[in-house]
């Protein structure tokens, strides 16, 4: 409090640095740009695939807007001090990611994918539970990543039952 004030002044978060975005988004980019690096191919247009499957267009701008809340989730725990635990399960999460995609479209092994996208999607629940109390804010940014993964995990097991 100043002299003569009878409340406190709030106290402010300090604003996150912008390096620890950058290494955020960079290490997304790189994790992201991996798993790109395997596109699908002709091999996954000569699949069955279910009609909900979505069109191919879709794909690129639900996972740019991902990996972008994605980073800042990062980033914002880091800055909340979540701990090496929360940060441990970030970092997983996009080792299974990158490896879906090398699991799904470059060995073109849709059930062992299958096993990885759960994996993924139990390691991001666990991130989400973990962080909600240092970073709620990241814990929300997580959400639709789950709910894509969720739905991505329905569409994997449709493929792989419909073309094993």
């Amino acid at each position: 409090m100043r002299d003569g004030e009878m409340t406190p002044r709030p106290i402010q978060a300090p604003r996150a640095s912008w390096q620890v975005y950058a290494v955020f988004f960079a290490v997304t980019t790189l994790a992201a740009s991996v798993g790109g690096l395997i596109g699908p191919g002709t091999w996954y247009a000569t699949l069955q695939k279910p009609t909900w499957t979505p069109p191919n267009g879709l794909f690129a701008p639900v996972w740019t807007l991902l990996y972008i809340m994605i980073a800042i989730a990062g980033a914002r725990a880091w800055r909340a001090g979540s701990g090496v635990f929360t940060i441990g399960l970030w970092g997983l999460q996009l080792v299974l990611n990158a490896a879906w995609t090398w699991l799904f479209f470059g060995l073109h092994r849709p059930d062992l994918a299958l096993i990885d996208i759960v994996a993924l999607l139990i390691v991001i629940a666990l991130f989400a539970g973990s962080v909600r109390r240092t970073s709620p804010a990241s814990a929300v940014l997580v959400v639709p990543y789950l709910a894509w993964v969720s739905y991505a995990t329905a569409l994997n097991f449709a493929i792989w039952r419909m073309n094993g």
